[in-house]
């Protein structure tokens, strides 16, 4: 039976709902699952282009590793990240306090793409592939729109929350 989760822009008031890719990426999902609610402020992308974002300390007893991955997401993919906390320490990130990232020994950075063409390459670090578990199955248009206004009214205040979800009546 597949099972969902919410992602939400708690200020914004919108939310979508995602299945979990259980086959393709079983390792992520389980570590996402196990781990919910998980709630933290929002970026937007700077370098993948259509892309919100949330970081978070390391949460799951041990790193997934890579499945199902992609340089290429597309509208309502969810990705997840592992980085060390050096790789986003660097000041051009744009973080109100990089020290912090570098202190933390490792971060998770659970992603929803909300539109096409990104591109996950980083000016820094080259490539940088995601592990796809999960897909958008109801609500996309409300949350891009969301997402866009924090491109362009800024992330400031907001949250991202993923959370337990019931299967939606699609």
């Amino acid at each position: 039976m597949p099972r969902y989760i919410t992602v939400s822009l708690d200020s914004r008031g919108v939310s979508c709902t995602a299945r979990l890719l259980e086959e393709a990426a079983p390792r992520t999902c389980a570590a996402v699952w196990d781990a919910l609610p998980l709630s933290s402020a929002v970026f937007h992308g700077k370098y993948a282009r259509n892309e919100i974002y949330a970081l978070f300390p390391t949460f799951a007893p041990q790193d997934p590793g890579k499945e199902n991955t992609t340089i290429t997401p597309f509208t309502g993919d969810l990705c997840w990240f592992s980085f060390s906390g050096d790789d986003l320490g660097n000041p051009a990130y744009g973080y109100e306090t990089e020290e912090e990232h570098r202190a933390s020994g490792g971060l998770v950075d659970l992603a929803l793409f909300y539109g096409r063409n990104n591109l996950l390459i980083n000016g820094d670090q080259g490539w940088v592939p995601g592990n796809v578990f999960g897909e958008v199955v109801e609500g996309m248009e409300a949350m891009a729109a969301a997402c866009q206004d924090v491109w362009m009214g800024g992330a400031r205040g907001e949250t991202l929350t993923f959370a337990r979800a019931e299967e939606p009546a699609l």
